[in-house]
């Protein structure tokens, strides 16, 4: 499976489009617009570029145009699925080059370079947001650029943000979205409570394990087995929040092959044990 390029509409021919997400956002996709969702209600994994990390209530993230992603959401027979969240996206062109190029825009010129990396914020700077992009789904003309700008604003001051993928991750996809990277982390997406091993996962970039090793990290800024357990104990840190699984279940259900690793791993994510952790929630 491939990155699939994502065609944008804009119903009202304007260069921002809001609207609720819909369905589980479970396609692995890109579009060369820039894209903030906030999730409301959803809950799930997220998936940015080379970043796997569970996400909860007051979800909310600016990133690049071109940077595949996608959402998977937990199904909770929810009745009011279609608004669980709102996103929106925008073309740079919108804004036009005389607009940023003002010295007032310094902020967001910055704003735009960090998304290169996708940006997380946090919960109180997600609800500053709410309203605003509430509005922008109904408003139009400069009632919505109004409240656009708004959130902007929030997102240029937050003061609590972190990045999302790794320095070195930069990739361009083209209209086939056909690159290595995109196969190898939705087989892990796919995978991750499974044995992979080198040989197998190698196979999947169609690479020798040696030349595999080094393309991976390359390209995510991590050694292969470093991500897998990232993207393993986020799953777990989940799972102990969330449900009253024993701790040897959850190493199980989240691919360690034993609770011995289990804990290693995830004191050295977490930098507590997987206990401890659980009890921080309770």
């Amino acid at each position: 499976m491939v990155a699939e390029l994502e065609q944008i509409t804009y119903d009202d021919g304007g260069g921002f489009m809001a609207g609720y997400i819909t369905g589980t956002g479970d396609l692995w996709h890109f579009h060369p617009e820039y894209e903030i969702v906030l999730n409301v209600k959803g809950r799930g994994t997220r998936i940015i570029g080379n970043n796997a990390q569970l996400f909860d209530q007051y979800d909310m993230v600016f990133v690049a145009g071109n940077i595949p992603h996608c959402w998977n959401y937990l199904k909770q027979g929810d009745p009011d699925r279609d608004k669980h969240g709102i996103m929106v996206h925008f073309k740079l062109k919108s804004l036009g080059e005389q607009l940023l190029s003002q010295y007032e825009m310094r902020s967001f010129k910055e704003l735009l370079i960090e998304s290169e990396r996708g940006i997380a914020f946090s919960v109180d700077d997600a609800r500053k947001a709410e309203d605003f992009l509430e509005k922008m789904v109904s408003d139009k003309g400069i009632d919505k650029m109004i409240d656009f700008l708004s959130v902007i604003k929030i997102l240029c001051s937050a003061e609590k943000k972190s990045y999302l993928c790794s320095e070195n991750y930069k990739l361009s996809f083209d209209e086939k979205g056909n690159k290595k990277m995109a196969d190898i982390y939705t087989f892990i997406r796919e995978n991750y409570f499974k044995p992979i091993s080198i040989k197998k996962i190698s196979k999947v970039a169609r690479m020798n394990p040696h030349s595999f090793s080094k393309y991976f990290k390359k390209n995510s800024g991590a050694g292969f087995i470093e991500y897998l357990n990232k993207v393993r104990t986020n799953k777990a840190c989940y799972l102990l929040r969330e449900t009253n699984y024993h701790v040897k279940d959850i190493s199980v259900e989240c691919g360690f092959g034993s609770i011995s690793n289990f804990n290693k791993q995830f004191r050295r994510s977490e930098g507590i044990s997987p206990c401890l952790y659980r009890a921080q929630f309770n």
